[in-house]
């Protein structure tokens, strides 16, 4: 196996397996203006719905809640389109807790933001610890994926919350056929369940003298598991987001 030093080559195309930003405000196209290099996206995994029919066989009964948590936007999607297909009209005194702001704000979606209970936590289900330690009384409703964060899940067991999982979507792996003869110089991976469309997709793969990029812990592990090489971790110290950490590697190996 290659060492890491000798494989810093010259960085000219890139690519992120996430779903093509909405705006040009992204920071992967400062990056790819200001350093010369290709940026494309392709999302390697997608979402699609449990449908109503197969909710009902959890045997969750909505009116139960006095509150949702929701960790992602498509939580919100889900809850919100379940509620719809369930003919359930949604209380205006049930009560939201997100793990972000962003997602609380993206509430207004759905709701009237101003008039509802809404609670929001940095980032982790852990900031919103203070908050929810007054809501302990709460039956909490939690829209997930069948690969649910099990980091919240922990915390809210482990805190003896009363609350119940709901999988309302599931991640699939997407059909990436047609990059089998497409070659990048870095792919940058934010999933474990990414790794796992790459080898659905492609199941001889080899690294060769791609450059991974890996965002987290538990996307790090699944592609030490496969055996392959995390050119670029991040988030570290000096790169707490993913950008900030390929920028660093272009800096050094594109003189």
């Amino acid at each position: 196996m290659q060492s890491i030093d000798a494989r810093k080559k010259k960085v000219k195309s890139i690519l992120v397996t996430l779903p093509k930003p909405d705006t040009e405000k992204s920071p992967y196209y400062d990056l790819a203006k200001k350093y010369n290099v290709k940026v494309d996206f392709r999302s390697f995994i997608h979402v699609e719905g449990v449908p109503a029919k197969e909710f009902r066989k959890e045997k969750i009964n909505l009116p139960d809640f006095t509150a949702v948590i929701f960790t992602s936007r498509n939580a919100a999607d889900h809850f919100f389109r379940i509620c719809e297909e369930m003919r359930y009209e949604v209380p205006s005194e049930l009560k939201y807790f997100c793990l972000s702001e962003t997602i609380a704000l993206y509430l207004q979606k759905y709701i009237q933001y101003r008039k509802r209970k809404i609670f929001f936590g940095k980032q982790t289900a852990a900031d919103l610890a203070e908050v929810l330690k007054k809501h302990a009384s709460e039956r909490f409703l939690y829209p997930c994926s069948d690969v649910a964060a099990e980091e919240t899940q922990k915390f809210l067991q482990e805190n003896g919350y009363n609350f119940t999982p709901a999988v309302l979507f599931r991640t699939v792996c997407s059909d990436l056929s047609d990059l089998r003869e497409v070659f990048y110089d870095v792919i940058a991976f934010f999933s474990p369940s990414s790794i796992q469309s790459l080898y659905k997709n492609f199941p001889d793969f080899e690294q060769n003298n791609t450059r991974i990029a890996a965002f987290g812990a538990s996307t790090q592990k699944a592609i030490a598991e496969r055996e392959l090489i995390v050119d670029i971790p991040a988030p570290t110290p000096n790169a707490p987001s993913m950008t900030m950490a390929i920028e660093q590697y272009i800096k050094l190996v594109n003189k």
